[in-house]
């Protein structure tokens, strides 16, 4: 074998050694990559499965681009029992329960001051926007967590800038969080989106000129009839049944609809449809152009909250024709509100989630009429039930000194001074009630080690309960059954009806795909913190859905 002089050894090595060193090695970027906005979008009332029920008939931009690009998790569910609109919002941003968060349901009743509170309640705060006194006195001050929201605002050092929109006034405070650049909600009486002291002062110059353009009285000129024609509602009841029931005003529950000149709250009939959806879209992409969100250096947070589905489901249900209607336009309006995405902020370059406060169950009528099992519980009788039972155990005397989330609040003084405890009382209350039709059973919110649940319920009802806010005993309705009456349907049980909601995922830093194992409401807060490598909220017990999140 020839042996290479050592001059030339010395050579390649040289030659090497320069290569090593001249070759490109391509650095990592030493900037964290977020979305440009993030928008969240919660459809009250909107049950799992109308993301399947009208698939044949929604566009290909609205829904269908949002399952069909995005990811899907299947299997969703809330985690705590009494599935209502606040609580819903505060889970869903909060990543928490409403056993940490605080927010119990809508209303619950405090010891202290002995009266019924609001969850956006907040007497120390004035109306902006409105000469309506009393529609402003609201902000997030009785929600005791962070949200995702307030997060993304501490990681940017409140660069980001952090927005809520919803008819409803919780359905946009509680998303928006403490620390929110704004949060804005509609005013029935006077037709304009208002706000509060708690964020401002005055209406920013955008938001006075859209309400100045007076849409929800042109939508009521417009009244209301069928997008499609009728041949098409083949997923529904027939638009005149017995168990739906009327706009204030309406003689019957049906197709076209005269809008002006009903009666009711002013302009409060434009929210019961699908209208109230075409202005929050409408105020939407005002507050994004007004605040110019998605085009500065950080990630700005746009909070949705479409309030008319659930106005809609709680008068004529989930399967009627308006119902129906209402969902093939509200996905008109995300097409809309996509293709201005699109442009405004850059196809990719945007974050949507998509989900619902809770789900809802069928009319009794509706269910009544093709045997299923459901029913109405009678409140009087209930109520009577038990304060007979209780005057009759213990002496006449006022027992329950209030009720709220089918809960009763017991007199604790009262039952320290006769000696009496909450587990008999419980007893008898419970001995009471099961014998009205619809209750399912009692249990003891004081002492649930001894519930008489199985281990799944057990679970729903501790996590929704807060030893400051909650009651003393809870009263279970059996599947199918609420309180209410023979028309119209409402929600705020642990069924599946009212748990499952959707949570569908498209945009930056989302994969295409599907789950079906089983997710948490909770665990929508988490992970779009970690799609925005930002801290999740102080009370979270959620994880995030990693397989939907791109490396």
């Amino acid at each position: 074998m020839r042996k290479l002089p050592l001059w030339t050894c010395c050579l390649l090595v040289s030659v090497l050694s320069v290569n090593a060193q001249t070759k490109k090695v391509t650095p990592k970027s030493t900037t964290l990559a977020r979305p440009k906005l993030v928008v969240g979008i919660v459809v009250d009332q909107m049950r799992y499965d109308y993301l399947y029920r009208y698939y044949d008939q929604y566009t290909e931009g609205g829904f269908k681009r949002m399952m069909n690009e995005g990811f899907n998790c299947r299997n969703n569910h809330y985690g705590y029992a009494l599935t209502v609109t606040g609580p819903g919002h505060a889970s869903v941003y909060t990543g928490s329960i409403p056993a940490i968060n605080g927010i119990v349901g809508n209303e619950w009743f405090d010891r202290i001051t002995k009266q019924s509170v609001y969850c956006a309640d907040d007497s120390t705060v004035k109306t902006v926007g409105s000469n309506n006194p009393t529609v402003g006195k609201m902000s997030p001050r009785n929600m005791l967590t962070s949200t995702v929201t307030d997060q993304l605002r501490i990681a940017t050092n409140f660069r980001s800038k952090t927005i809520g929109i919803a008819i409803k006034d919780r359905g946009s405070i509680l998303p928006a969080g403490h620390a929110a650049n704004a949060a804005y909600w509609f005013d029935s009486k006077t037709g304009n989106w208002v706000t509060s002291t708690y964020y401002m002062d005055d209406l920013p110059q955008w938001a006075k000129d859209y309400n100045a353009k007076k849409m929800p009285s042109e939508y009521l000129k417009k009244g209301w009839d069928l997008l499609l024609t009728a041949d098409n509602y083949t997923q529904s009841s027939p638009d005149d049944v017995a168990w739906e029931g009327k706009l204030p005003g309406a003689k019957k529950p049906v197709f076209p609809y005269e809008l002006a000149g009903l009666a009711g709250d002013a302009f409060g009939v434009v929210t019961d449809t699908p209208w109230g959806n075409t202005i929050t879209k409408e105020m939407a992409i005002e507050a994004i152009k007004g605040e110019n969100l998605g085009k500065g250096k950080d990630t700005d947070f746009l909070a949705i909250s479409f309030s008319s589905t659930d106005k809609i489901g709680h008068r004529v249900g989930p399967n009627s024709i308006e119902q129906q209607d209402d969902f093939l336009r509200l996905d008109r309006e995300f097409a809309d509100l996509f293709n201005f995405l699109d442009t405004w902020v850059g196809k990719g370059e945007y974050t949507v989630f998509l989900t619902a406060d809770h789900g809802v169950v069928d009319v009794p009528g509706f269910a009544a009429a093709h045997k299923l099992p459901s029913g109405l519980v009678d409140r009087k009788v209930l109520t009577n039930s038990v304060t007979n039972a209780l005057n009759e155990a213990f002496g006449k005397d006022k027992y329950v000194i209030a009720t709220d989330n089918n809960q009763l609040y017991l007199g604790h003084d009262l039952l320290k001074k006769k000696r009496i405890t909450v587990a008999e009382v419980t007893s008898v209350v419970r001995e009471a009630a099961l014998k009205v039709p619809g209750i399912a059973d009692i249990i003891d919110l004081t002492d649930m080690g001894k519930a008489p649940l199985n281990a799944y319920q057990l679970e729903l009802y501790k996590n929704n309960v807060n030893a400051k806010r909650s009651g003393d005993i809870q009263v279970l309705s059996q599947p199918g059954w609420f309180y209410g009456t023979s028309t119209g349907t409402s929600h705020g049980t642990p069924y599946n009806y009212d748990t499952q909601v959707p949570f569908v995922m498209f945009g930056w830093g989302i994969k295409k795909g599907e789950t079906l194992r089983r997710t948490s409401v909770s665990d929508i807060a988490p992970t779009i913190s970690s799609l925005l490598h930002i801290l999740p909220g102080s009370g979270n017990v959620g994880n995030a859905v990693e397989e939907a999140l791109k490396k």
